[in-house]
């Protein structure tokens, strides 16, 4: 048995466009389920179906004859109803495993995040032991941990999967991290301890990750139900890396520090303002950013090293400068600066 037909969720969307292209460079046949239509994967001759991930026809006629499924989307952020993210974590996630089964999908690779794990606290060098914790500040985690459960429950009834913990992915398209970080550069300020230490991954290298999880879990059944964190494997103060992205667009430093409970108090009020008045946007700050800006976030990647033979083969500093070049040919206008 070998790995034929592919389809990643969210094939258009910022890691899964980068699975993509690696996976048509291993020359097999892809396809990308996703509720748009994108031109940039018509181009790399990707098959497209257009479909709603909470829609359980949808994404069963989508699997049929797939051998192995990327699932990539997922609804990310600090704000929003729980319900929004209910339906397309959790809700989505059901109909992905269902439709595995129903299809007898040889393979699933879950894309998770380290902060289903996230009890407020320091991080640091934590292995996949660690617990989820009994409450969360944000409908993010909160939902990404229940979809976590659903894959290693379908792991244990028979379906071959392996769930991935990418933290902080960047890189040139990113559409979230960087593009946060320069969109704030004039308002943005340190939160917390000026040491703390966090774990980032450049895309290229999240990508490799799970197309090496699909190749081990082809030849070795017993990694089923497994959970992987995967980084750079070089914990890094964030400050210094968001400087490195705000260099890397030719802006300045960040100037200027709030302590850990003034951010808190502040997120508190934000929250408390947005839902009352019901404002859809961000707020400025929320009590889940609060406490991860300040508390540090990295983790032990051996197991990931051991089992699929990971390691980051783009450096962080290559990776600068890969974005650095992307980023001087969009303009950082197109942030709003």
């Amino acid at each position: 048995m070998k790995i034929e037909n592919v389809l990643v969720t969210g094939g258009g969307g910022f890691l899964g466009k980068v699975i993509v292209r690696k996976l048509i460079q291993k020359k097999l046949n892809v396809t990308s389920f996703s509720r748009q239509w994108y031109p940039e994967l018509e181009k790399l001759g990707v098959a497209q179906i257009q479909g709603d991930l909470c829609n359980k026809i949808d994404v069963l006629r989508a699997f049929h004859k797939m051998d192995t499924i990327f699932h990539v989307a997922a609804k990310p952020g600090i704000w929003g109803s729980y319900q929004g993210y209910y339906s397309v974590n959790v809700t989505g996630t059901q109909n992905v495993i269902e439709a595995c089964t129903a299809n007898r999908v040889a393979r699933l690779i879950h894309t998770s995040s380290p902060s289903v794990i996230f009890d407020e606290s320091d991080m640091e060098n934590l292995d996949e032991s660690i617990p989820y914790p009994e409450t969360y500040l944000a409908p993010y985690p909160e939902t990404k941990a229940m979809a976590e459960k659903l894959v290693i429950k379908a792991a244990q009834m028979g379906l071959a999967a392996i769930i991935l913990r990418p933290h902080l992915i960047w890189g040139p398209e990113d559409n979230h991290l960087v593009p946060g970080i320069i969109s704030r550069a004039k308002r943005l300020k340190r939160v917390g301890p000026a040491n703390d230490l966090v774990d980032t991954i450049y895309v290229d290298n999240a990508a490799d990750a799970h197309i090496l999880a699909a190749e081990k879990l082809l030849t070795n059944l017993s990694l089923s139900g497994n959970i992987y964190f995967i980084s750079q494997d070089e914990p890094i103060s964030k400050w210094e890396m968001a400087n490195a992205f705000l260099s890397a667009a030719e802006l300045p430093p960040l100037k200027g520090r709030v302590s850990a409970r003034t951010a808190y108090l502040a997120g508190w009020m934000f929250e408390l303002i947005y839902k009352t008045l019901g404002i859809k946007k961000d707020p400025p700050m929320t009590r889940f950013a609060a406490k991860e800006l300040a508390t540090s976030h990295w983790f032990n990647i051996s197991r990931a090293k051991n089992d699929l033979g990971y390691a980051p083969a783009v450096s962080t500093q290559e990776g600068l400068k890969r974005l650095k070049e992307w980023l001087k040919a969009k303009g950082t206008s197109h942030y709003g600066l």
